[in-house]
């Protein structure tokens, strides 16, 4: 098998492409048969051990895939050889096949491609655990969206709108708003033109967001929490600007608003039949065509540095994929 590894800590460049043996096939597993991989901002954390976790070197990065099971181990019972899957890793994405635990593997829709498929379970997953469980987002409540066009952000614009609320999309450039726009946002900042702050209360009729997702903290973080609503939900994603942000506490007083993190990878070890739920709802939509996987740049596995830098330097809008067939 071929596989993108990370022998040492580093950035993107710091990976090599190697011919490995397979790995065996144990009990409750499956060998998936990888046709397309996900590129997500942890994956770039976890090459340099930023990230929660840390698994021993060497190892290929890589949370989600999407292909075909080539092999089923001892136990396994709902899968067959030659059933379309996403298999949700923690890491060893980045290469053309794949051990996956059987809990972590969900069957494909028909009507859904390998592509879309390994670009949906991280992003998706985390913004509908995002706005149902921690947001508990009503429809007519008032979202407002934070790098709204990246591969999380424009995730939560689509759920968004889908669950009924208003969808305002901060984003860096009119391309980038025309992009939310298509995906559901109807009201939009323009990070390069105006104040967030500003803009959201004259947006809002002075009244602010009642929910606030997050994946960029720093500036953006300090200045949203300046335009909440009163009982509004701040929800804590990540840091994409590289500043993890301080909330002085007399503005949480100030709008009795609850600041609430989102760590979907751990929820979802801890509750997997809510997080397999949300994977059935978020299907059905899919089916129904009411979400739709927005993927602006495919790469193939050799290139995977080059991917993932498209990702960093924020090139990309939604979803960068990694092709291996």
């Amino acid at each position: 098998m071929r596989a993108m590894i990370s022998e040492k800590v580093g950035g993107p460049e710091s990976l090599v492409l190697k011919e490995l043996p397979s790995a065996p096939v144990g009990k409750g597993q499956v060998r998936v048969a990888v046709h397309a991989a996900g590129v997500n901002f942890p994956d770039t954390l976890i090459i340099a051990d930023k990230y929660q976790f840390k698994p021993p070197r060497p190892f290929a990065p890589g949370h989600e895939v999407g292909g075909v099971v080539a092999e089923v181990g001892e136990g396994v019972q709902g899968y067959k050889q030659g059933d379309r899957v996403i298999g949700m890793i923690g890491h060893g994405g980045y290469a053309d096949e794949a051990v996956v635990d059987q809990n972590n593997l969900l069957p494909m829709p028909d009507n859904m491609s390998f592509e879309e498929g390994a670009a949906f379970t991280m992003t998706y997953g985390t913004s509908y655990y995002a706005l149902k469980q921690r947001g508990d987002l009503k429809p007519g409540e008032t979202l407002l969206v934070l790098g709204a066009a990246g591969g999380v952000g424009l995730t939560a614009v689509e759920l968004g709108a889908v669950m009924g609320a208003k969808v305002i999309a901060a984003v860096g450039s009119d391309e980038k708003m025309e992009i939310c726009r298509k995906h559901g946002a109807t009201m939009f900042v323009n990070y390069a033109k105006d104040k967030l702050r500003d803009k959201v209360k004259e947006l809002t009729g002075g009244n602010g967001a009642d929910v606030i997702y997050d994946p960029v903290g720093g500036d953006a973080f300090d200045e949203s929490v300046r335009c909440i609503a009163w009982y509004g939900r701040l929800l804590v994603i990540g840091f994409a600007s590289g500043r993890i942000p301080s909330l002085p506490a007399n503005l949480a007083l100030l709008k009795s608003c609850d600041v609430r993190g989102v760590f979907y990878g751990a929820w979802r070890g801890r509750e997997p039949a809510e997080a397999r739920k949300n994977f059935d709802e978020m299907f059905a939509w899919f089916r129904q065509g009411k979400l739709k996987p927005h993927i602006s740049m495919r790469f193939p596995l050799e290139k995977a540095p080059e991917a993932m830098n498209a990702l960093l330097s924020r090139q990309a809008t939604g979803k960068v994929v990694i092709t291996t067939r």
